[in-house]
Formats: C-alpha cells, sequence, structure tokens
C-alpha cells in the first residue's frame, strides 16, 4: 500500500524527504543501492518525472550519487550530512520559537526543564 501524500507540500519534495528519512532511520546505509526510479513510481503510484525530480534534489545535495548504468546510491556520510541538517532546521524552527515564547511567559530555565521532562515522558508512555 503506498503513502498518501501531503497536499501541502510538493510531492517530490516528500519523496526526497521519504528517502532521508530512510537513510536517516538507517533503513538505507551507505554505499546502498535505493530503489530504481521505475520501482518507485509502481509503489507510489507517481510520475517519473516528480521521482526524478525528488532523486535529483539528493543528488544535488551529495545524499546520493549516481552509477551510470547501474542505479543511485547512499553517499558516504549522508546520515551525517541530513542529521546536521535536520538538527539546524530543528533549532530553527522549533527551539528558538519555544524559547522566545517562553521568555514571553516568564518560564525560568529550570520551569523550562521540567517542562520537557514532563513532554519526554509523556512521548515514553505512548503506545
Amino acid at each position: 500500500m503506498s503513502p498518501s501524500f501531503d497536499d501541502k507540500k510538493p510531492i517530490f519534495l516528500q519523496i526526497k524527504e521519504l528517502i532521508e528519512d530512510q537513510i536517516v532511520n538507517d533503513q538505507l546505509k551507505e554505499h546502498e543501492q535505493i530503489p530504481s526510479t521505475t520501482q518507485l513510481v509502481q509503489f507510489y503510484k507517481i510520475n517519473h518525472l516528480t521521482i526524478a525530480k525528488g532523486i535529483n534534489l539528493l543528488v544535488d545535495a551529495g545524499i546520493l550519487y549516481k552509477k551510470r548504468g547501474v542505479g543511485m546510491f547512499v553517499a558516504e556520510k549522508a546520515k551525517e550530512i541530513l542529521l546536521t541538517q535536520r538538527k539546524e532546521r530543528f533549532l530553527d524552527e522549533y527551539v528558538l520559537p519555544m524559547m522566545r515564547e517562553a521568555a514571553k511567559l516568564g518560564i525560568a530555565e529550570g520551569e523550562m526543564n521540567l517542562l520537557i521532562t514532563k513532554a519526554k515522558e509523556g512521548i515514553q508512555n505512548e503506545p
């Protein structure tokens, strides 16, 4: 069963992110071949050019590399690159806005740590 795509984001970006997730989650490892464009088209039931556009973004970013006539492979250090990028994005998109809001609300560092611990415990107790 193919996943459903979010209407709010271009599908080629979602394909890119799905492959990135597989690398970050160790489903795809360094120098391992990714599924072919044809396989991805058949699985996701979307246009070949859409798949190619997502994959080419990863090639341009140095996350994947091409072996002519063989296919696409995960580049060396791809996981580290992706983790670094995601940590920077996490800081910008989540931590900084959270800290700004905490400052507005007068939440001290100790109280913030307690809130984070409480949230972490809630996540651990989820099914």
